[in-house]
């Protein structure tokens, strides 16, 4: 099943001369519970697509479907509901709340959507990751891979539809990054969860199911690693 796909997706800044396409009608289809990793070099057009893949920044025409849903068709506050609902986000700078501890970001975007946890789910996620021991420690007593591990138990924790990763290892050693990386791949096959992850490095993108590239704002192909 199509969990994510988008519809000849174009990001048009500027006019004249100074006109930039960053994506430049980018067609791409995810399976529900597939691990895709999108590579590109810098200005290829891999952060724009994935901010365009979260909702963070509207096309300038094309349609991003998530679940069925075109995300740009709802309106700015219930987007906000949407993206918080259905996406998680995996950032390079793992964006932890430095006030509160491990176990209170983790279930943050649940209880700002005014739910309760899963307990038995979190509790599962908290072993999967390993942080267990880490629960009540603040994000600034943690290492580089901890606070990341935390970042990626947060995405999980709200059972999102897809999980987008902004080149996730970009702050940590290459053995962190490798741990980090692992972690992705299991949690991808344990919870069946959909992730889409960009990286400029090849590496780490053959960890992924799916390689799909990207070159001036367009898919140049993709490779399965299967």
């Amino acid at each position: 099943m199509i969990i994510l796909e988008t519809r000849s997706l174009k990001k048009i800044y500027g006019s004249g001369d100074s006109t930039v396409h960053a994506l430049d009608g980018v067609n791409l289809k995810v399976e529900n519970g597939e691990f895709v990793s999108i590579v590109g070099t810098s200005g290829s057009g891999k952060s724009t697509l994935l901010h365009m893949l979260g909702g963070l920044d509207r096309p300038t025409s094309g349609d991003v479907i998530v679940g069925g849903k075109e995300i740009f068709t709802l309106k700015d506050e219930e987007l906000t509901i949407f993206r918080r609902r259905k996406i998680g986000f995996v950032f390079q700078n793992y964006n932890l709340v430095p006030t509160l501890n491990v176990y209170e970001n983790i279930v943050l975007p649940i209880g700002l959507d005014g739910n309760t946890p899963d307990k038995d789910y979190v509790d599962n996620i908290i072993h999967t990751l390993g942080l267990k021991s880490k629960l009540r420690n603040m994000p600034n007593n943690l290492s580089g891979g901890q606070q990341q591990r935390v970042a990626i138990a947060r995405a999980l924790a709200s059972k999102p539809a897809i999980i987008l990763a902004d080149e996730p290892t970009g702050n940590l050693d290459s053995k962190t990054s490798q741990d980090v990386l692992s972690l992705l791949k299991v949690t991808s096959e344990k919870f069946k969860q959909t992730i889409v992850m960009i990286t400029h490095n090849e590496e780490i993108s053959q960890l992924a199911d799916r390689v799909v590239r990207i070159e001036d704002g367009q898919i140049v192909g993709g490779v399965s690693n299967a």
